[in-house]
């Protein structure tokens, strides 16, 4: 590298001494010209060039400086270059074993080199690119701090001292006996470790047994052997035997040996090593303390939920408790709670043993039901005759009762258009003194159209809904859920939503929910709605909407769908979650959520009325029939540290019958892709259904919502965190949507056909993304154009071809860009 820029100083050089004209003069060329004004023109530029190049030749002189680090290392010392490591293992261990030990190894590695570029040290050379600063504060200083890297020396302690680590770190995985040596080898001004690592077969669990006699705690050692996570013919582990030593003590702490830790239990290993197995033996060690070896009963049981430190002395006199019917000791001066709220959230019972697993659900639940800031709790240990006895404190910090809050945020879509909506709300997190939360939220919003021309329109929204949420079951009939997991929740909400679409009509939206919302362990939640009352009524639509309509099929969709979209929805949902278990060491996550939902069979068994267009109806109003089934699977898979793999296949099917026999879903009930959320590289809802021809972007924006009865839909992404804020993506998306029956409106293009080439009709984007993650949410940025259009374009439904990034039109037909809140999926 020294002589590459020798060779390009001397270049630089050369051109100096053209640039000041000495070169010319030396070949003969004159210096004096007829024309002054040219003369003093070319000497300036001269000049600027001279100083220019004055400046490379000076950068590139410190730059040369930077790169001889030898010279600036101390005395006798190495810059330490990295480390090989040599594997020689045992026939019996597989190629992939001796590439994870090799690469565990490595990352244990001490001292870890300088960051380097095509094997340059490029951040030890800025260190030491304007020499030694000489003052703390000044610009050297600062030039080191900001872009430079101290230099890591070679040191053979260094070596010494991984040689033990890696001894060991190999014999908790089973690989007794394994050697490792090691030597430092210089080059140049730098040196490398070298270690020699002699990996010897790897044992495996020959037996697993447990010590015991008849004392408590070791009868109960013996009652949790049979859950073990160690099994027969497994590898041995080290780290597999204290994931052991914790399962014990948890189990332990869960028949009531409150202080009892994975200290104390002990592990004899009995290796043999004519056939590289160990007999594993797990005892409880004598010299135990006796209060870890004795099982505690709960005896009183104190809450205090009104604790702060205004009102600390008063809210804490145990002597002012009142008791509930389940024997807990409540001290609140203002009554503040239904003690029966305590008798829903508190496992952990008097009389009963001290339970950890109680422990945990108890406090998880005061912290998930919403009304308490903070929550801690004390044990007090104490003797009551031949038994231990536990008195436990709850300490219970509410948050205020009824808070306001305002929220205003604004939104840009990829459609152009933009706004802005505001949501005041009202909360009381106590209303019938049971933990209850009542939500009151009234909102308003505008959203105008930027650059729409003619066509441009403004939308405005206003709405009210209320939530009533209650931390328990509220029904006549006893739902069966694990009582170990959090509370379930009853919801009831009503809303009320009004859309003016710009002067063309208004659609009026009316809903009421109740339902409940429960887990059947921490993998897998339900939801069961069995009564959804939707009722949506069109009104004020406008002369120009009927105009247009008879004059364009686009215009006549829309207005087909609005006009006949005044139905009473009534539904039943249930809706099933799942997640895989988040305490896993695997790297893959497995997500799915499936629902059901049928619509209209009761009232079409109770109601028989009908209107003159044979319609069954109630109170005047027809009401829908239909079944909507749907389910949403996402894999999450990390490549790397910093890298993940993130998949969603999403599948919808609505089918219509009885009173809405040959008609599409409600439109509210629809299925839509296209938009920031879904496939990228179209906008909101302008895919579909079927071959449905619609232009993407720009024209007839007002009237392209393009919904459908099935959905298929597939995206997959590669997610990089560049640094703690920023992180990169690039994604592709898949998916279209189509009517379940032929549709005289949108024609037989709109209808699913599967055949053969049905992949014809799928729509593809591709694209990138920036992500800014500022911990509490995440900002996206996804850019993305169409790779595949559903409908032929230029004699092709494939665009690749034509993607043409230099091409203005092509960027403003092709190009969209998404603003969100939060991942895709």
């Amino acid at each position: 590298m020294v002589y590459l820029f020798k060779i390009i100083i001397g270049f630089i050089g050369n051109r100096i001494l053209a640039a000041t004209g000495t070169a010319r003069r030396l070949n003969g060329f004159p210096t004096r010209s007829a024309n002054r004004k040219r003369l003093a023109w070319h000497r300036v530029q001269r000049g600027h060039s001279s100083l220019f190049s004055v400046g490379i030749l000076i950068a590139m002189t410190c730059l040369l400086n930077a790169c001889n680090i030898g010279k600036h290392l101390p005395a006798k010392e190495r810059l330490y270059a990295g480390t090989d490591i040599n594997i020689k293992a045992d026939s019996t261990i597989s190629k992939d074993n001796q590439k994870a030990i090799q690469e565990q190894l490595a990352g244990l590695a001490r001292p870890k080199p300088n960051k380097q570029l095509f094997g340059f040290p490029y951040k030890v050379g800025l260190y030491y690119l304007f020499g030694e600063p000489k003052k703390p504060k000044g610009f050297r200083s600062w030039f080191r701090r900001k872009f430079g890297e101290e230099p890591v020396l070679a040191s053979a302690k260094a070596i010494t001292s991984n040689i033990p680590i890696w001894k060991a770190t190999l014999q908790n995985d089973g690989y007794f006996g394994s050697e490792v040596t090691g030597e430092l080898k210089e080059s140049g001004y730098k040196a490398r470790g070298v270690y020699e690592v002699d990996v010897k077969p790897r044992y495996s669990i020959d037996s697993v047994a447990f010590l015991v006699d008849s004392t408590p705690v070791r009868k109960a050692l013996w009652a949790s052997a049979r859950r073990t996570v160690i099994k027969k013919g497994s590898p041995y582990s080290f780290d597999n035997i204290k994931l052991e030593r914790e399962r014990i003590s948890q189990a332990l702490k869960q028949r009531g040996f409150y202080y009892f830790l994975p200290d104390y239990v002990a592990v004899i290993a009995d290796n043999d090593s004519s056939i590289h197995r160990t007999k594993l033996y797990f005892a409880i060690k004598p010299e135990i303390p006796a209060a870890a070896g004795v099982p505690y009963s709960i005896r009183n049981v104190f809450i205090y939920p009104n604790y702060n430190l205004s009102t600390a002395r008063q809210d804490t006199n145990k002597l002012q408790a009142y008791q509930s019917e389940e024997q807990f000791h409540i001290v609140d001066s203002t009554r503040r709670f239904d003690p029966r709220l305590f008798r829903d959230i508190m496992a952990v019972q008097p009389g009963r043993r001290y339970n950890s697993r109680a422990q945990d659900l108890t406090l998880s639940r005061f912290i998930n039901v919403g009304a308490f800031k903070f929550v801690r709790n004390r044990f007090d240990p104490a003797q009551q005759g031949d038994s231990a006895v536990l008195d436990v404190h709850y300490y219970l910090t509410p948050y205020p009762t009824k808070s306001v809050r305002l929220e205003i945020d604004g939104t840009s879509r990829s459609n152009n258009f933009n706004g802005t909506q505001a949501i005041l709300s009202w909360r009381n997190r106590n209303y019938f003194k049971r933990a209850e939360l009542l939500t009151l939220n009234a909102n308003a919003g505008i959203e105008f159209q930027v650059g729409g021309g003619a066509q441009s329109i403004t939308n405005y929204r206003f709405g009210a809904d209320a939530l009533l949420s209650f931390p328990r079951l509220v029904s006549p009939v006893r739902f069966r859920y694990d009582q170990r997991q959090a509370l379930p929740k009853t919801n009831v909400t009503l809303g009320y939503q009004l859309i003016r679409r710009g002067g063309l009509y208004d659609l009026n939206s009316f809903q009421t929910t109740f339902g409940y919302v429960w887990r059947q362990n921490q993998q897998i939640e339900h939801v069961f709605q069995p009564f959804n009352i939707t009722y949506v009524r069109p009104s004020n639509i406008s002369t120009a909407f009927i105009d247009s309509a008879a004059n364009n099929p686009f215009v006549f969709r829309q207005y087909y769908a609005i006009q006949n979209s005044k139905q009473l929805i009534l539904s039943t949902l249930y809706t099933f979650n799942y997640n895989s278990s988040p305490r896993s060491a695997s790297p893959t996550t497995f997500r799915l959520s499936a629902n059901i939902e049928p619509a209209g069979n009761l009232a079409n068994v109770l109601f028989d009325k009908r209107d003159d267009n044979g319609d069954q109806i109630i109170f005047g109003v027809p009401f829908a029939q239909f079944v909507r089934v749907d389910v949403d699977a996402r894999l999450y898979r990390k490549l790397s540290k910093n890298v993940t793999w993130a998949n969603r296949i999403f599948a919808g099917l609505g089918a219509t019958y009885g009173n809405s026999k040959g008609m599409q879903l409600p439109l509210t009930k629809q299925y839509f892709v296209g938009g920031p959320n879904s496939i990228r590289a179209f906008r909101s809802r302008a895919i579909g259904p079927g071959l449905f021809t619609r232009d993407t972007l720009r024209e007839l924006q007002l009237f392209q919502d393009g919904g459908g009865d099935i959905k298929l839909e597939a995206n997959t992404e590669i997610r990089a965190k560049f640094t703690k804020f920023l992180e990169g993506a690039i994604f592709v998306d898949a998916g279209n949507v189509w009517t379940f029956s032929n549709n005289d409106i949108l024609g037989a293009e709109a209808q699913a056909k599967f055949s053969p080439e049905f992949y014809r009709q799928i729509a593809i984007g591709t694209g990138i993304g920036l992500r800014l993650d500022l911990s509490y949410f995440l900002i996206r940025f996804d850019l993305a154009t169409p790779l595949r259009k559903p409908y032929k374009t230029d004699g092709s439904e494939w665009v690749i071809n034509q993607i043409n990034f230099r091409d203005s039109e092509w960027r403003k037909q092709n190009i969209v860009f998404n603003i969100a809140v939060g991942y895709p999926f």
